[in-house]
């Protein structure tokens, strides 16, 4: 799905092993010394540095279920709403223990949606051509805002070296393509609604390729035609995008005016109130 390679999902448990556990070596043996020679005292060990504690590594059976539910989901080409519904609870409930450390599984694509909206304010507060100036990217003002996004991909999401830094880029190339399907054009004209939109967007398009990389492998195989496969894929993204427009609306209620000292909190608090959203969400389906 999307633009990156299938990835096989985490495994579940993710064994540590910390590089100071290895061997530090014996102190060297002392020199011999002559009879009548003075006695170097003791070498007196230091103190151990103070070492983090190692997290337990994480249960290998928690995506099991969600796996499980998921398949059946893809595998009925879109018609069971229950599996899917169960599918995207359990991620969220059991996988992941819960919408706030769902949202932290985010990381990357939560600080690539803090420098879009940071943006997207600025250009709203000062005019876009004073927003690219300041990152040195005037020659893209007046552009179309599909160009002017593409200029912005390495500030937005500096690099792709992981996979989490790979589903912020992922997340935000799949925005960029489907600005031009709804009219957003003009980054100058944009107005609160559509700057909206476009943050909705991405936040849609992270969490759906960060739930499919861990429990989504087989949403595009398992069905027998691509027709099939597109019907999946759009019923999901549509479940994601509700949850998402929900939380956006009840964040932009509690902060109707957003600063840029306020926009890493503001997207925090959207991604972890959407991953709420979907576990009620999938619940309802569930029980239907």
């Amino acid at each position: 799905m999307g633009t990156s390679s299938a990835y096989g999902g985490p495994g579940g448990g993710t064994p540590l092993v910390p590089s100071w556990l290895g061997s530090e070596g014996a102190p060297a043996a002392p020199d011999s010394t002559s009879v009548g020679d003075p006695v170097a005292p003791p070498l007196v060990p230091s103190a151990p540095p103070n070492r983090p504690a190692i997290p337990a590594p994480a249960d290998a059976s928690r995506f099991t279920s969600a796996r499980g539910n998921f398949t059946r989901f893809a595998h009925s080409g879109g018609s069971d709403r229950a599996s899917l519904g169960r599918a995207v609870s359990g991620y969220v409930s059991t996988s992941s223990g819960g919408a706030r450390q769902a949202a932290q599984r985010m990381g990357a694509s939560r600080g690539a949606g803090a420098r879009l909206l940071g943006f997207l304010t600025d250009a709203q507060a000062r005019g876009a051509r004073e927003a690219l100036r300041s990152l040195n990217l005037e020659e893209l003002a007046g552009r179309p805002i599909a160009e002017v996004f593409v200029g912005l991909a390495d500030y937005i999401c500096p690099s792709a070296g992981t996979v989490d830094e790979g589903i912020a880029r992922e997340a935000f190339i799949e925005t960029i393509i489907e600005l031009t399907t709804l009219g957003v054009t003009d980054l100058d004209a944009l107005t609160p609604d559509q700057m909206q939109t476009v943050f909705e967007l991405y936040a849609t398009h992270a969490i759906e390729a960060r739930l499919c990389n861990d429990i989504g492998t087989k949403l595009i195989t398992v069905p027998t035609d691509a027709q099939a496969a597109l019907r999946v894929q759009g019923q999901l993204r549509d479940f994601i995008r509700n949850g998402v427009s929900d939380a956006l609306t009840a964040a932009r209620a509690e902060t109707p005016t957003l600063t840029q000292d306020r926009v890493n909190s503001f997207v925090d608090s959207v991604y972890e109130r959407a991953f709420g959203i979907l576990q009620a969400l999938g619940n309802a389906e569930a029980d239907q």
